[in-house]
């Protein structure tokens, strides 16, 4: 008995070694963890239960049958992050690259199905050279069988991808179709095909971090939700936003302790707005101040900055919030907005998370190269999510609400349920001065009567008074008060029922 468990723990060691020392040594120089590691930095203490220790490939060729290290290049298994069920595969660099073959396909795959069985998230964290050309088809057929699982698992269970070293070739579609993807900076990229193909097919020459690094993914392409400095910040940041989620879409959101005042009076917010309607203001401000502590975990903070979303907590319950920003672009909605903004309000909606809209918008962004890249289309993506979204849905509007960007930004008419305005609040088709140019076209030759006339406007329409009296705002409420009167709506809202038609799946204008 003693030599078939000291054999045992000598199998167990050698699982754990990955690929050696040397190899383990060479991460390291990288700024990397292992797999394991990271594993470790990722779960509770002492949570982590393995699955599939000492599987190890299959493949004859090329002389593998000499080399087959158990594990085969990725760690799977479950543990709790604070205490709550997640699954999670770490992909191992140091055996073969992290390169992924039919078994490795075959251990991801068991975890996912176990985590929609039991409903619960998967995180994968991605460091791999790709398919293990010795494997072939088989490595591909692999890919293909955990893209199946992604789009099978979406709005089941939350998916969560960190890449954390490369991550090319098709591996890139299993993170593109989670819920959330994280980089970490200078040691992690993400493209379908690499800067050496590039410069031979098109004579591009390119760097891998100016290609797919977490810079490009994070501020242009809008591939990547956020970067991280290290493995450890990551790491702590995906624990972070696993806390602001439901385990499935069998579950509601947690509910966290807090330690702040419901009914707690901001007299700040009452000067928030400036004098000048043309003046901006930070509504990150708002957010935090109407936050549970202050806590707010953004997503996608560095793209499509004109609009903000993250996750908030009120009396300690997870509030997905979508806000214009008057900083950037004066809070336009245009083409990269509305996708990522509609992006964010179908998981709140796929996962009961109730949606807090933020409205200072004057409007879609004109001009040829909004019209000639489809905001058209795109426009319509946000407005669609909000359309087609059942979970309870507050909105304030702060300043300006103009033309169809106010439909658009969860009006009442979108099955709003509640619709708060400030007294500073503008809705009209648009601002006055447009207004009175069309509706007085023939008196634009005489600057007093325009500016008599555009003052008319403004005090009958720049106010919420007109809205309210058709009942398409609900009140309009004292700024100071707003934490309060936003805590009261989502507890009304709590028992919420709502369904659409039956259809096999809705047509998004993609």
């Amino acid at each position: 008995m003693q030599d078939i468990l000291a054999e045992l723990e000598s199998r167990r060691a050698e699982a754990r070694a990955g690929g050696g020392a040397r190899r383990i040594e060479a991460q390291h120089g990288k700024g990397k963890l292992t797999a394991r590691e990271r594993i470790e930095l990722l779960l509770d203490e002492g949570s982590f239960e393995e699955f599939d220790m000492f599987v190890a490939h299959r493949c004859t060729e090329f002389g593998m049958a000499s080399q087959r290290p158990a594990g085969d290049g990725v760690v799977t298994g479950w543990g709790t992050v604070n205490g709550r069920q997640v699954y999670v595969y770490s992909q191992d660099f140091t055996v073969f690259g992290g390169s992924l073959s039919e078994t490795h396909a075959q251990k991801i795959c068991k975890i996912m199905d176990m985590a929609m069985q039991n409903g619960a998230p998967v995180i994968g964290l991605n460091d791999s050279g790709g398919a293990r050309i010795q494997e072939g088809v088989a490595s591909l057929a692999g890919y293909a069988e955990v893209f199946q699982r992604n789009v099978m698992a979406s709005g089941v269970v939350p998916q969560i991808s960190v890449i954390m070293g490369p991550c090319a070739g098709g591996a890139v579609y299993s993170p593109a179709m989670t819920d959330f993807i994280f980089m970490v900076k200078d040691s992690s990229y993400m493209f379908v095909t690499g800067p050496d193909v590039v410069k031979t097919v098109t004579n591009e020459v390119v760097t891998a971090e100016e290609l797919g690094g977490a810079a490009t993914h994070t501020r242009r392409s809008s591939v990547a939700d956020g970067a991280y400095e290290n493995d450890v910040e990551a790491l702590a940041e995906v624990r972070r936003l696993v806390d602001f989620l439901p385990l499935s879409n069998r579950e509601k959101p947690p509910v966290r302790p807090f330690h702040d005042e419901v009914d707690r009076i901001e007299p700040a917010l009452d000067t928030l707005i400036p004098e000048n309607p043309n003046q901006p203001y930070d509504m990150k401000e708002l957010i935090g101040k109407l936050a549970d502590e202050g806590d707010f975990f953004e997503i996608q903070a560095e793209f499509a900055k004109n609009i903000v979303t993250g996750f908030i907590r009120l009396e300690g319950r997870t509030v997905g919030v979508v806000a214009n920003q008057p900083l950037v672009l004066a809070g336009c909605l245009d083409i990269d907005s509305s996708r990522k903004a509609a992006r964010f309000v179908r998981f709140c909606d796929a996962f009961e998370i109730p949606l807090l809209t933020l409205v200072d918008v004057p409007g879609f962004m004109p001009g040829t190269a909004q019209e000639f890249g489809g905001v058209i289309k795109h426009g319509a993506k946000l407005l669609f999510a909000y359309g087609e979204a059942t979970v309870p849905k507050v909105t304030l509007i702060t300043r300006k609400a103009y033309g169809g960007a106010y439909d658009v930004m969860s009006s009442k008419h979108l099955r709003g349920d509640f619709n708060y305005a400030w007294p500073t609040a503008e809705i009209a088709v648009m601002g006055a001065k447009g207004a009175v140019e069309i509706l007085y076209r023939s008196e634009l030759g005489e600057p007093e009567k325009i500016a008599a006339r555009t003052r008319d406007y403004e005090d009958r329409f720049a106010n919420p008074f007109v809205a309210a009296e058709r009942g398409f705002i609900d009140e309009v409420i004292q700024p100071r008060g707003t934490r309060k009167r936003l805590c009261r709506a989502f507890a009304s809202l709590r028992g919420k029922q709502q369904s659409n038609p039956w259809k096999k799946h809705d047509n998004i204008p993609l």
